[in-house]
């Protein structure tokens, strides 16, 4: 008696593991709650440890381009820890108020406070995308990079922090359509940036096939590129009106009382990842300055394999 009870219970999560990822439709102000934490949280926890991987297939195949190579994108990341967190900050705030239309059954309202939040990251991208590509070397200098990592490596900077709106975006539409529900299609966008990030940067790095080799600024340019096919696939799926937030042009009116209240949700969670990486930076910084490149070479693989491995 008790093993069919069993086999049902397990034959029961296996098909909403398969629900989870196929990102099935499902009204979580109903029914049972640890259906809705389920459905919710592998497709979440599938999305977060890819994040990862783009640090991690980074520094692997730059690594055998020299300890120039591989402090330079060690310290470009530490640096872009700042985006990552303003990043955060919107994607929480974005889905702390879509989740909380759509639970009230209020698609449009969802809809435009997404659109909301776009704004505001489209501003604050301009601003990092443009000190990105002005400032790349002072920030590489600021980090404490070695003159000859800074000569190597002011391109590969300039490019990542250049880029920074793929960054942002790709965090915060995937909020937006975790606050919708939709947490699968937050990791499948994931999947696509990390499959193409991990196939053209060594292709670029190296020049296989009918890539150029372009070295260490094939990486930055894998990896932008790879985020950016990511942000594309959202957009694409944001804006073809199949799911349920709709957008519609009003959506992109703007709207302040709306603005403010996704910036007094942002900045708190914004401040506290902040704080956080505060402690990564430091460490970099001190250690950047204190044994030189092959020193800060060698920190970054250390920390790329916590990271890995967390």
């Amino acid at each position: 008696m008790s093993q069919p009870t069993y086999t049902n219970k397990i034959s029961h999560f296996l098909s909403l593991i398969k629900r989870s990822i196929r990102g099935d439709l499902h009204d979580y102000t109903e029914g049972s709650i640890k259906v809705a934490i389920i459905l919710l949280a592998i497709p979440m926890i599938l999305e977060l440890s890819l994040e990862s991987v783009f640090a991690v297939v980074d520094i692997f195949f730059v690594s055998k381009l020299g300890p120039n190579a591989i402090a330079t994108v060690g310290l470009t990341e530490l640096a872009i820890t700042l985006i990552y967190s303003v990043a955060i900050g919107l994607s929480v705030a974005a889905t702390a108020v879509v989740a909380r239309r759509t639970g009230e059954k209020d698609p449009d309202g969802a809809a435009h406070a997404g659109m909301q939040s776009l704004l505001i990251a489209l501003l604050v991208t301009a601003v990092t995308s443009t000190c990105g590509i002005v400032f790349a070397p002072d920030i590489l200098k600021i980090m404490g990079a070695q003159p000859d990592v800074v000569k190597e490596g002011a391109i590969f900077t300039r490019i990542m922090l250049g880029g920074s709106v793929v960054i942002i975006l790709l965090f915060l539409i995937n909020g937006i359509f975790r606050g919708a529900g939709n947490a699968a299609m937050a990791m499948r966008s994931l999947w696509i940036a990390s499959a193409l990030n991990i196939i053209l940067c060594p292709s670029l790095i190296n020049g296989y096939g009918p890539f150029p080799e372009l070295g260490l600024k094939g990486a930055a340019i894998a990896t932008t590129i790879g985020r950016g096919v990511g942000v594309l696939y959202q957009c694409y799926y944001l804006f073809r009106g199949k799911s349920f937030i709709k957008i519609k042009a009003s959506h992109f009116k703007w709207d302040t009382p709306v603005i403010k209240t996704l910036i007094e949700i942002a900045w708190p969670a914004t401040l506290q990842f902040v704080i956080q990486s505060g402690s990564w930076i430091v460490m970099g910084m001190l250690v950047a300055r204190t044994g030189g490149t092959d020193a800060t070479a060698g920190y970054q693989l250390a920390i790329r394999n916590i990271v890995c491995f967390n």
